[in-house]
């Protein structure tokens, strides 16, 4: 597949990028500080209140709602954390109360979640490391201001007769040229570390706030994307096995079985009637070897030689070559050799996909597509066939997303009814 050329945009010039990164983080550091005294003074203000009322049943609404306005200004931290990280805002799935549920479960639902208890830590905590930063950035702020243009305004500081000044305290001097020069030093010293501080001011608080309202809920996350691969997995290596063993059955078995029974029949007529003896051998023959072509078709459908020889390419030309659909491939010129997992995969997909064409779609035309992106291998397989495919456990398709989801990948069918279909997959690389 030829690569359509496009124009790219001019790159962004780095001073702009400075500036903007500069003007972010100092944003982000500057207007944290109202938003961590709000905090505060709700935690501590609610805390108290709480702990007062406790001995009474006033106590425990109070806190619900504490804890529903900490979730509120964490909410608010989460959508600014990804200008600060560069990553994805994730919000972590708070418990909720179920519908028509009574008043008091409510009241317990917020109590009973830990991410909560984290929000209402993030509001306590975040000013102590919010102040320290909106103080050293402000001071920094100042020194590369004053300093930088100290010499336009050096003429308007009054100056009494025993003030001494910087210069004058280092040995520099105490004219007017020493204590320019010593301030103007200090400014654009100031002014040129300026996005180094910002940057570490912001990254201090956004990680106080990642490790507190986002961390915890991405290794949740993960943890749930990892258990449903491995499920996937194991279902999808379940239903590989299954099918094995029932053509196993059906196929190559039943043959052997017919090919022991030929062999014994040709023994006994080995003696008494050589004639039939040859002709039954000559079924043996014949018997042994549909037995290998069906044994050829089973470990194709396992690991085919020529994927493991040739790669995903070659493999696939001759999936399409044997498709009972005329078949149209068009593959990436750039795809090359893949890690073997992802070229497993790969191909377990279009063959499965093809043999669910071949079966149900009553197509006359199908057309597979695999590119190779940044990050991603995609796979399309499109038809003009009837329609109607799902995912429903039960069918052939669901054996494609147990194992596109067992690599990390995703799967999309759009098949209407009346066609055409059209199945999508990604898969990570």
């Amino acid at each position: 597949m030829t690569a359509v050329p496009w124009t790219t945009a001019p790159a962004p010039s780095p001073v702009r990028g400075l500036l903007r990164r500069l003007a972010g983080d100092s944003g982000y550091v500057l207007f944290s500080l109202p938003l961590a005294l709000v905090g505060f003074v709700l935690a501590v203000t609610g805390i108290a209140l709480t702990a007062g009322l406790l001995v009474t049943t006033l106590g425990l609404p109070v806190l619900a709602g504490v804890l529903y306005a900490a979730r509120g200004l964490a909410d608010l931290e989460r959508l600014r954390l990804p200008g600060v990280l560069g990553r994805p805002r994730v919000r972590p799935l708070y418990l909720t109360p179920a519908r028509g549920s009574r008043f008091w479960r409510r009241v317990f639902t917020p109590m009973r979640d830990p991410q909560s208890w984290l929000d209402l830590l993030h509001a306590l905590l975040r000013l102590l490391v919010t102040l320290p930063t909106f103080v050293v950035l402000l001071v920094w702020w100042a020194l590369a201001l004053t300093g930088t243009l100290y010499g336009a305004y050096d003429w308007a500081i009054p100056r009494g007769p025993d003030d001494q000044d910087l210069s004058q305290l280092l040995g520099m001097g105490d004219g007017t040229g020493a204590r320019i020069a010593m301030n103007t030093a200090i400014g654009l010293f100031a002014l040129f570390t300026l996005p180094l501080v910002a940057r570490a001011c912001a990254r201090i608080q956004a990680g106080l706030a990642y490790s507190l309202l986002t961390g915890v809920a991405e290794m949740r996350q993960r943890i749930t994307t990892l258990e449903e691969q491995k499920l996937a997995a194991a279902s999808a290596e379940a239903t590989a096995l299954r099918r094995l063993e029932r053509d196993i059955h059906d196929g190559p078995q039943q043959r052997l079985v017919r090919l022991a029974m030929d062999l014994g029949r040709a023994r006994h007529q080995l003696a008494a009637d050589p004639e039939a003896a040859r002709r039954t051998l000559d079924e043996a023959v014949t018997q042994t070897r549909e037995t290998l072509d069906e044994l050829r078709a089973l470990s194709r459908g396992i690991a085919p030689p020529i994927l493991v020889d040739r790669g995903l390419p070659s493999a696939l030309a001759a999936l399409a070559a044997r498709a009972l659909v005329p078949t149209e491939l068009v593959v990436d010129d750039e795809l090359g050799r893949l890690e073997p997992g992802l070229e497993s995969t790969a191909y377990f997909v279009v063959a499965e996909a093809l043999t669910n064409v071949a079966k149900h779609s009553r197509a006359t035309a199908c057309r597979v597509e695999v590119a190779r992106k940044v990050g991603r291998l995609e796979i399309t397989v499109g038809d003009d066939g009837i329609g109607g495919a799902h995912l429903a456990k039960g069918h052939g398709l669901s054996g494609i997303a147990d194992r596109v989801r067992a690599a990390g990948g995703t799967l999309e069918v759009a098949s209407p009814a009346g066609g055409p279909t059209r199945i999508h997959a990604e898969l990570p690389r």
